[in-house]
């Protein structure tokens, strides 16, 4: 499968810790991706033990990196990389970019990149804060947004990020209403298989991430079988 055709991907941070078990009971789960991705002390170090631990099983491996100091490439399918539309720095849409681009001139393993346009949507989550994101928007300015994002810059992906708490699925509705050729993600607050059905009504991908840590890796299954 193509990263087009995913409707379930499992977020896991490099700064948080699974329980034993937990890496077996992901993969066997039936989630079609697995993403590395952190926003707070994520570095090369702890990102490579992750990958270590994931390395063994069958599913595509996407590095999701949260600046140009921690992106590995080596045994990976995909890098995304974001950029936040409703960012008030514009370090956080493209001068991290411009960075990584600098520092590995030359080295960018550039078929594997996946650009995707962030729209952050909770102002308490640490996303939200670093990148100094506008989140209170209303369903019309997200349509917006994914508008732009979508017709005129033509990222591949969108992702709305609600990071830790669900989301409003009449803004998810609303975005995916206004997409013509992107593929919207949706991450945020799916710890049941009732929400993972709810947005995927809209979205064309969930992102699992939170409940895996907070409820343990057998909730994933029930989000998948809903997904699918």
């Amino acid at each position: 499968m193509k990263w087009k055709d995913w409707v379930h991907v499992t977020k896991l941070d490099p700064d948080k810790q699974l329980k034993p078990g937990d890496i077996d009971a992901i993969a066997s789960s039936g989630t079609d991706a697995l993403m590395l991705s952190g926003t707070l002390n994520v570095t090369k170090e702890n990102l490579a033990i992750l990958q270590k631990q994931v390395k063994a099983y069958d599913l595509p491996l996407v590095m999701e990196p949260a600046g140009p100091d921690a992106v590995l490439v080596e045994g990976i399918d995909y890098v995304f990389v974001p950029s936040v539309m409703n960012t008030t720095d514009v370090m956080w849409l493209v001068g991290k970019h411009r960075a990584w681009v600098q520092q590995y001139t030359g080295k960018i393993p550039w078929e594997m990149v996946v650009p995707e346009a962030y729209i952050v949507l909770n102002p308490d989550s640490s996303v939200g804060k670093v990148t100094k994101a506008v989140c209170d928007l209303k369903a019309a300015e997200v349509a917006a947004y994914t508008t732009v994002a979508d017709h005129y810059f033509r990222f591949p992906i969108i992702y709305l990020e609600y990071s830790g708490t669900f989301g409003d699925p009449a803004v998810v509705k609303a975005a995916s209403d206004a997409i013509d050729k992107s593929v919207l993600y949706y991450g945020g607050g799916i710890n049941s298989a009732e929400k993972a059905a709810r947005m995927s009504r809209y979205a064309d991908t969930i992102v699992v991430g939170n409940a895996v840590y907070d409820q343990g890796a057998s909730v994933l299954k029930a989000t998948v079988d809903a997904a699918r």
